[in-house]
């Protein structure tokens, strides 16, 4: 895989213009961008980037986060509070993710999408009222593990770490997570299904494959 040094600045405004000339898939009216990448590769950051070069072209944006969409803790912690497979399997409410995220983005969906639907820190709902996403609009979710549960991207962007460097740039405390990401790359090989795979090893000098799917060996 051939990376091209790049800033996120730039990288945003590349895709910015890329996302413009994008086309719904299902032939709906709002394009769906994925931000995949483990917390350590800080995936809100790119989703933040992203979102302003989008604004400034115009294009209304709603950001969501997948940590908004945790399962209460009852469900996240079934198997005690440091299980990775749990992490991997059942932390994440994917069914909330479709049902309050992308359906309502479907063709002739009401474009009302909820912006979180679980606080953490509480282990309660959090009440947040929905948030309207005009049409032509860009929703951008961003989050560890987003490319194996096929949600319908129009773009997938992947934020690659080497496992030293996520060893590295993971606090002590969520090391725990990392046999997930090492199945998450195992099973699901998130690089040879994002549209763009970005190396963050160095969060000051990232690093792109460029636009379109290149060859991946």
């Amino acid at each position: 895989m051939h990376y091209e040094p790049v800033t996120w600045e730039r990288l945003a405004r590349a895709l910015a213009t890329h996302a413009d000339g994008l086309e719904p898939a299902d032939g709906g009216s709002w394009l769906r961008i994925g931000v995949d990448g483990a917390p350590a590769a800080r995936p809100e950051d790119a989703a933040r980037h992203l979102a302003e070069a989008l604004r400034a072209r115009g294009r209304p944006v709603l950001t969501v986060s997948t940590g908004g969409f945790l399962r209460p803790a009852s469900l996240r912690y079934e198997y005690g509070k440091e299980d990775p497979d749990s992490y991997a399997d059942s932390w994440f409410d994917t069914g909330a993710l479709w049902r309050e995220v992308f359906r309502p983005l479907e063709p002739g969906g009401s474009g009302r999408v909820l912006p979180d639907l679980w606080n953490p820190a509480t282990d309660r709902a959090t009440r947040s009222p929905y948030q309207v996403l005009p049409e032509g609009g860009a929703l951008i979710l961003h989050g560890p593990l987003l490319l194996g549960h096929w949600f319908p991207f129009e773009l997938g962007i992947h934020l690659r770490l080497s496992p030293g460097a996520l060893r590295r740039r993971t606090e002590e405390s969520e090391r725990w997570t990392l046999p997930a990401f090492a199945r998450y790359e195992d099973e699901v090989a998130p690089a040879g299904r994002a549209d763009v795979v970005v190396r963050a090893d160095d969060p000051h000098h990232p690093a792109w494959t460029g636009l379109g799917r290149q060859d991946r060996d």
